[in-house]
Parts: structure tokens; sequence; C-alpha cells
């Protein structure tokens, strides 16, 4: 998801790697911190494939920054990894926040639409995190009430989650003029 976000934040427009990371700190916050050792790693790997390039700009001050800036197989790969996003970029609920994040990157609507629609599938899976054997517990089923809390936020979590889904694909489908499920 680094890739993702360093792909998706040069998209918007040219940074140098302080900016980028301060971006990136931004959007995944506590969960996923993002340090210099990983940042500047990803940043070669993605140069080195040709997706990102650096060039030298003079700085508000003295010293010279090096600002990175997609290339056109960057924007190429950014829009190949939105559409085609891998499991967990759909299942794990940071590396979604993530995805989610940039998916205005991929303009066609019913294009963002079959992204969606794979969330949607996972969200109405019936889910949760405590089972006695075989049977999946509810809230309404524990006496243990920070495991009852577990569940209600989920459950509520989910229904916004779903809520918003069926809103913002019933639009992309209006957008795409009704073309439904491509």
């Amino acid at each position: 998801m680094l890739e993702l976000s360093i792909l998706g934040f040069l998209r918007e427009a040219p940074l140098h790697g302080y900016e980028l990371r301060k971006h990136i700190t931004a959007l995944t916050g506590h969960v996923r911190p993002v340090g210099e050792s990983t940042l500047y790693p990803a940043i070669r790997r993605l140069e080195k494939a040709g997706l990102l390039v650096r060039e030298t700009r003079q700085g508000p001050a003295a010293a010279p920054r090096h600002v990175l800036s997609l290339t056109a197989d960057g924007e190429r790969e950014l829009r190949r990894r939105l559409a085609e996003p891998e499991g967990p970029d759909v299942t794990d609920e940071n590396r979604w926040f993530t995805l989610l994040a940039f998916l205005r990157h991929l303009e066609d609507p019913a294009a963002q639409a079959r992204v969606l629609r794979r969330r949607l599938a996972f969200l109405e899976e019936p889910a949760s995190f405590f089972h006695e054997g075989e049977r999946a517990l509810r809230a309404e089923d524990l006496d243990d009430p920070f495991r009852r809390g577990v569940l209600l936020m989920a459950r509520a979590t989910t229904e916004a989650e779903l809520t918003w889904l069926r809103a913002t694909l019933a639009d992309l489908e209006a957008q795409d003029g009704g073309g439904g499920r491509s």
C-alpha cells in the first residue's frame, strides 16, 4: 500500500520526499507509520521501474530539493492497481482506505463501481470475530461487555459503509448512463 500511496500522491502533484512522507503519514496515521527506512527504498524501486522520476529544483531556502513526479508509466500503473486490487486491498480495512483515497484517479465510473462492488460483496458476507464452536457469535450472545463492544462497533461501522457503498454505486451507475454491472 506504500507504493500505491506514493503513486497516488504523486498523481496529484510533484512532491519531494519529506512532503510525500507527511502526506502518507496523514493518510495512514498511527496504523501504519512510514519511516525514511521504508519510504526511500520504495521510491527507489518505483524509480528503477520507470514509474517516477526525480529532478532537482531550487528549494525556498538555499538548498536544492529532489522533487518526485509520476511518469506516464507510473500513471498507468496507478490505474492498474486501482482497477485490479489484490484480495487484501479490498478485505483489509486499512488497505481498503488507502485504495479508496485514490480511487478517484480511476476515472471510469464503471471501473470504480467494479471495485466498490468487490468491497460490497465482502461486507455482505456474514462475519464475526468470535465463535462458539462453529457458530458465529452476535453481540447479543456475549456476556463480556468488551467483546460485545467490538461486535457492536464493527456492526455500526459495517452498516455505515454498506449504506455509503450502495449510494455511491447508484451514483456511479447513473453517471455511467445506467450501464449496470460492467
